[in-house]
């Protein structure tokens, strides 16, 4: 019996991150240039470092020294949504060569979705005078930017939870009110069979019990006919700080119980499955 093993191979590139730009200074370029640029990709999670090389039109690197960059992005409804420039440490020059590096910052892409991105830089000398950049021969001002969120995927969503409904109670019984927040998808689907579910509540000067409450039911038709169980409880006795509360376990919905009256009390709790 002859035996063979398979080697799978793979290879994976540490390059540079770099695109040429054109400075608008007097002249045409005498050299080849790309006429359309390649878009640049950067991704959510990590910190990430634009490279570029600044030219002038005869192809030569710019000198840096004496100018201010300014980097900004704008995502697809034109608001901008990034902005850089190098009076910060985020836009680091290298004036021999033209070259300077824009790093983005991981938290300036938390709040971003996947998606494509505009972005446009310019100069700025002592005298305020501008010089825009061009990402390709046509004279385009603006390059792109994709936002990917898929490489390295963030924390799960964070829910928010303000709203209450009090429920009088028994009739005829005093102090028996109860207030229910809504529903929220528990997301079964992607937790495991001892799945983590963390809150936190932000309170005002609330005294009182708070019942964490889930169900398997499918679908939420109605309240009354919805089969609740307790599945955590926190008491809380007028915090000044957020009180955590963590509950295991595959669910079809959360809500949450307050015995008290949470109205402006209970400012918010936030919740991630």
């Amino acid at each position: 019996m002859v035996s063979i093993n398979i080697v799978m191979q793979s290879s994976r590139y540490l390059v540079s991150n770099r695109i040429n730009i054109l400075a608008n200074e007097a002249g045409y370029a005498t050299e080849y240039t790309p006429v359309y640029q390649r878009n640049l990709t950067i991704y959510k999670g990590i910190k990430n470092n634009l490279e570029f090389r600044l030219r002038n039109p005869d192809q030569k690197a710019v000198a840096l020294d004496s100018y201010t960059i300014y980097f900004k992005a704008f995502d697809e409804n034109n608001h901008q949504v990034l902005d850089y420039n190098s009076n910060t440490v985020d836009v680091v020059k290298n004036a021999p060569t033209g070259l300077f590096t824009v790093s983005i910052r991981e938290n300036d892409l938390l709040n971003l979705k996947q998606q494509y991105l505009s972005y446009v830089i310019y100069l700025q000398d002592a005298n305020d005078n501008t010089v825009i950049t061009y990402t390709d021969e046509q004279f385009g001002a603006k390059g792109t930017i994709y936002v990917d969120g898929e490489a390295l995927p963030g924390p799960a969503l964070t829910h928010s939870v303000s709203v209450f409904t009090e429920d009088p109670g028994l009739s005829g019984v005093e102090d028996d009110s109860e207030w229910y927040s809504e529903t929220l998808d528990a997301q079964p689907a992607i937790n495991g069979n001892e799945a983590l579910h963390t809150a936190v509540v932000y309170t005002n000067d609330y005294t009182g019990r708070i019942r964490v409450q889930a169900t398997l039911d499918n679908q939420i038709t109605g309240e009354q006919n919805v089969d609740w169980t307790d599945v955590a409880v926190v008491d809380l006795d007028s915090p000044t700080e957020p009180v955590p509360v963590n509950f295991f376990g595959v669910f079809s919905y959360v809500r949450f119980v307050a015995e008290s009256d949470p109205a402006d009390k209970i400012s918010k709790i936030l919740v991630r499955n």
